[in-house]
């Protein structure tokens, strides 16, 4: 809800999570905003690891070591630039946070404490959060972590912007680095595809997507793939019900989980068809995310990050599938047939942006301004719909109440979407 039009004297921006093209489109934008109206920004180095390292009596925040204060050197031409100009990591001060009781735990907000006093040491007076879904879950407990506050105690105001190449966001209908993030591994897969039609051989994709299935379908799409799976099509033939035990809580549920054999015959099913039209080649998209759906057997003593996710790279599905697909291939047909699997992905994280996402970028970046500025707003989303036109999402529309988690958006199934890759794609007999 509005609060009035507000004009802080400090602002401070930070980028947490994977990278993604247009980042500085983003920052800029906002720095350019707030400076003109008369703020100083602060851009915190590394995502959240010096603010959540912050403590009054042993470590201060040092400039150019914990934050940088924007120049207007700074903003020339930053626009367009590669990479992430104030840094980013994966650093989890909400990490401890399982669900409302614990927002009234000191021990597990220490970490929210930690950053909330150095942003207040530094008298900035509103936070621009940019990130992924367990950014904006962090954004959401350092906001809900000052509602707890005395009523005389400073207050920071936090807006987020979502940011995310795998385009699985709630409450945006694209985010940035999507476009172009898709515009490289399609350009990868169409030089992947000259490869397998002069080898008479299959490439077996693996991209960048960790939850839905968007990168791989617009690759698949844009890089004219033969067949796409996304975590979305693990369903009906593709899945198999396997019991999961909750290791907190003891609780067994039932999921469903990749069928592995069904995979590969779905993939020798698309080798003999384009054979039987004489074309003895081809490429395969899968979402990295179908490694997180392998049976639990796959998944056992494989590392995990800061937020608990798996470490996809580690399993590399694509060259799994390949050579399972291919002794497939050998059993049915009685002949060979080369299967490569490939991981694409991180190439296209800090490649030049695309001019569309270096636009939506920028609006996304003055839109931060004006929802702090011109609308007043704490505990906020900035997002676009139709051309570009900015609205302002409060976080308890996105983020659950009762357990505090984010929920992705996932491609919907017989969508407009969803067709559209299927109706591309090599169409199998009694498909």
């Amino acid at each position: 809800m509005s609060l009035a039009k507000f004009q802080p004297k400090r602002v401070g921006v930070v980028f947490s999570g994977g990278p993604a093209p247009a980042a500085n489109a983003v920052i800029s934008s906002a720095a350019s905003a707030f400076r003109r109206s008369g703020s100083d920004m602060l851009g915190f180095l590394h995502g959240y690891s010096g603010l959540q390292d912050y403590d009054a009596a042993k470590r201060t925040l040092v400039a150019e070591q914990d934050y940088h204060a924007f120049t207007d050197q700074d903003l020339h031409g930053l626009r367009n630039e590669r990479g992430i100009f104030i840094g980013t990591s994966r650093a989890n001060p909400g990490k401890g946070i399982r669900g409302p009781k614990d927002l009234d735990d000191p021990q597990r907000t220490a970490p929210l404490r930690r950053v909330y006093d150095g942003l207040v040491s530094l008298g900035v007076e509103a936070l621009v959060s940019i990130g992924g879904d367990d950014t904006l879950k962090t954004a959401n407990f350092l906001y809900e972590f000052q509602r707890r506050l005395p009523a005389d105690a400073p207050r920071v105001r936090v807006v987020h912007v979502p940011k995310t190449i795998d385009n699985d966001y709630r409450g945006i209908d694209f985010t940035f680095g999507f476009f172009t993030a898709v515009d490289v591994m399609a350009q990868e897969l169409l030089n992947l595809r000259a490869d397998a039609r002069a080898t008479k051989g299959y490439f077996v994709v693996e991209t960048m997507g960790r939850k839905a299935g968007w990168l791989a379908y617009g690759v698949a799409i844009a890089g004219e793939a033969h067949m796409v799976v996304g975590v979305e099509d693990v369903e009906g033939a593709l899945a198999v019900q396997e019991e999961i035990k909750n290791e907190t809580t003891g609780a067994v549920t039932k999921e469903n989980r990749l069928d592995l054999d069904a995979l590969a015959e779905r993939i020798v099913d698309l080798i003999v068809a384009r054979e039987a039209r004489g074309k003895h080649y081809g490429t395969i998209v899968l979402a990295e995310g179908l490694a997180e759906l392998l049976p639990e057997s796959f998944l056992r003593g494989v590392a995990r990050d800061e937020h608990g996710h798996v470490s996809l790279g580690k399993i590399d599905i694509g060259k799994l599938i390949a050579k399972i697909a291919g002794d497939r291939y050998e059993a049915r047909t009685g002949k060979s047939k080369k299967l490569t699997g490939v991981q694409l992905g991180y190439e296209s994280r800090c490649s030049a942006p695309h001019a569309f996402d270096v636009m939506l970028g920028c609006q996304l970046g003055l839109g931060a301004f004006r929802a702090i500025v011109e609308e007043g707003l704490d505990g906020h989303m900035v997002s676009t719909a139709g051309q570009l036109d900015l609205q302002y999402v409060p976080f308890a529309q996105l983020v659950n109440p009762e357990t505090l988690k984010t929920e992705v958006r996932f491609i919907e199934r017989g969508s407009d979407f969803h067709r559209l890759a299927r109706d591309l794609e090599t169409r199998l007999p009694g498909k």
